[in-house]
């Protein structure tokens, strides 16, 4: 599952307007509102099933106490497990999508509440069984497994329970863990209402158009063409976030400290090696990401300076990072999405190009933005016998055109995955789950950048080759900078104030965006604007790594063969069969070093050698 894209931070501009954008004429032949009914006829029966599973979730403990009887008995409580888990999965599809069509709606958000219970419940009615599978011991279930060919499946989940016997409670231990879960979403709870709906936002005029500078009139109103009127947003929008800065900061802290008591429970050295433990990747990935950027810092500071150029600005705030260079005059309705994004996949080949073709015609997506829907985009894929979701909030510029290839990656990446993959191996983890959606973005821009009939134009694709660095490997391996420092922060036993992170993330500004970018003291507490802090723990590294190795493949895939393309190919349909990193290590990308970062910072210096000859 991929609930929630990368590309918030730009993304939340296609929800620039309240009201549902109108549909050109072109759009009308393909679906603009996602089916529900695909998952469920009616709320009545979501209800009913609801019940039914929770009512389900009793016949688990039948099997408590026996998995070592035999291999039948082990496939029999795997199975049931199993099959529960698909049902609630399908259950909180439908929860969140509906509650996602209008946030305001009471009733939708009470059934995402059921929902998220209903998960809890499933832990606590499954936190048994690892510490069960452990004293049944590896030697027992190797031999269950090969003794019974429909125990296979389950192999690599059961060895992963082996795996992480170290950090595994018993009975009890687990049980209480799980029954944690639901409580410890409380500072994503506060946050999100907070900023959704009880922080008093201002308005401020832009280009004669008034506009309220919530999340997103303040993305869609920074690039704003004139540059005191940016200035003025982004001061109106930032001073508004401060008076909130002690709420919010309560909340951050709540969050890390929850972090490090589920790590501190499950006897990890820090709440770090507990987040990457799971999925099985070296802490080294972590902090190599982290030096390799550092040390890339002259390249990010190097790309300021062109854009100041390109802008004809005596000098450079924050407040101009994100107006375009130059000005494109075309326009990318929802049919001129689809048919470019087709046309940019087409070095992934025939198989590819016909699932893509028939799954963007089919009613799947919620399109255009409207009053009260969640702003932002993301593939849901949790569903495995229906198919992905996906939430947009089009509109028909550029940015829309980028988006639609993107969360399309991940739906693609899930459809491949479901079609090689049963239910237990199909779902695949974040640290390859952005590959696939950032393969998409720079073969489509690759495709635009090679399109190009004139200058600005080809300048105006370079940069947004650029901007991808930018936004989505420096902007969120500082994010992940800060992440690590306000964790180790507190594991030091030190207070963690909003005031505190304010001050910890203004540092970060200032060095990752250099001497010559002026920063305003209070952009400090842009901490508090990506949700991501509040609803994951240590997530969003994911999306630097994920761009990285997606660079690697796109150049792998545009410069050869059938051979290069298949073996990315065969990594989206491993789903999650294996750890994340061996599967892009098999496929040619072997994240445990720091080559594919040096790799893809080489092709940002060659971008900016190319601009620069545009220019001169």
């Amino acid at each position: 599952m991929n609930d929630v894209s990368r590309r918030e931070a730009l993304l939340l501009a296609a929800a620039a307007a309240f009201a549902p954008a109108a549909a050109n004429a072109a759009d009308t032949a393909l679906p603009t509102v996602w089916d529900l009914t695909h998952l469920y006829p009616t709320p009545e029966a979501w209800e009913t099933e609801r019940k039914a599973v929770e009512a389900a979730l009793s016949g688990i403990a039948a099997y408590k106490g026996r998995l070592g009887e035999s291999a039948a008995t082990l496939k029999a409580a795997m199975q049931l497990i199993s099959d529960i888990t698909k049902r609630v999965a399908r259950l909180f599809v439908y929860a969140t999508l509906k509650g996602d069509e209008d946030l305001q709606v009471a009733v939708d958000q009470e059934r995402r509440q059921n929902a998220q219970a209903l998960s809890a419940k499933l832990g606590e009615a499954t936190a048994w069984t690892s510490p069960e599978l452990l004293r049944v011991g590896r030697e027992k279930i190797e031999g269950f497994v090969k003794a019974d060919p429909g125990l296979e499946k389950f192999r690599f989940g059961l060895l992963d329970t082996l795996r992480q016997a170290d950090h595994t409670l018993d009975d009890q231990g687990e049980a209480l863990l799980a029954a944690a879960g639901n409580p410890l979403q409380g500072p994503r709870n506060i946050r999100t209402q907070l900023v959704a709906s009880d922080i008093p936002w201002p308005t401020v005029e832009v280009a004669g158009e008034k506009i309220r500078l919530d999340q997103q009139g303040y993305t869609r109103a920074r690039t704003a063409a004139d540059r005191a009127e940016r200035k003025k947003v982004f001061d109106t929008f930032f001073t508004a976030f401060k008076g909130f800065e002690s709420s919010l900061g309560a909340a951050l802290s709540a969050k890390v400290n929850g972090d490090i008591f589920n790590a501190k429970a499950r006897r990890y050295e820090s709440s770090l090696a507990a987040a990457v433990d799971g999925p099985n990747i070296p802490q080294a990935v972590y902090r190599t990401l982290i030096s390799e950027a550092n040390r890339g810092l002259p390249i990010l500071h190097r790309y300021f300076e062109l854009r100041r150029r390109l802008l004809g600005l005596s000098d450079m705030g924050y407040w101009d990072l994100y107006p375009p260079v130059t000005k494109l005059d075309a326009r990318f309705d929802l049919a001129a999405s689809r048919k470019l994004s087709l046309e940019a996949m087409k070095p992934l080949g025939p198989e590819y190009g016909a699932l893509f073709a028939d799954a963007t015609s089919k009613p799947w997506v919620h399109v255009y933005p409207q009053k009260g829907k969640r702003p932002g985009a993301y593939v849901f894929g949790a569903a495995y016998d229906v198919h992905p979701y996906m939430l947009l909030n089009h509109t028909d510029n550029y940015e829309g055109l980028s988006t639609y290839a993107h969360e399309w990656g991940h739906a693609m990446h899930t459809l491949l995955a479901q079609k090689a993959q049963p239910w237990e191996l199909a779902g695949y983890p974040t640290f390859t789950a952005e590959v696939a959606s950032t393969v998409n973005e720079q073969l489509l821009v690759a495709h635009m950048v090679k399109a190009a009939k004139t200058k600005p134009e080809k300048l105006f694709y370079l940069d947004r080759v650029c901007e991808m660095m930018r936004a989505t490997f420096y902007r969120q391996t500082m994010f992940a900078e800060f992440e690590l420092a306000i964790h180790e922060t507190s594991e030091k036993g030190e207070a963690l104030s909003g005031k505190r992170a304010s001050a910890i993330y203004l540092d970060l500004l200032k060095r990752y965006h250099g001497p010559k970018v002026q920063i305003e003291d209070v952009y400090g507490l842009e901490w508090a604007l990506p949700g991501h802090f509040f609803d994951y723990n240590f997530y969003v590294y994911q999306y630097a790594t994920s761009v990285t190795a997606a660079s690697a493949f796109a150049e792998r895939i545009l410069g050869g063969g059938p051979k290069e393309r298949d073996a990315y190919l065969g990594a989206l349909k491993a789903g999650g069969s294996d750890y994340p990193v061996d599967v892009l290590k098999r496929a040619g990308v072997d994240m445990t070093t720091p080559e594919p970062f040096r790799a893809m910072l080489g092709k940002f210096e060659k971008t900016l050698d190319e601009m620069e000859k545009l220019i001169a």
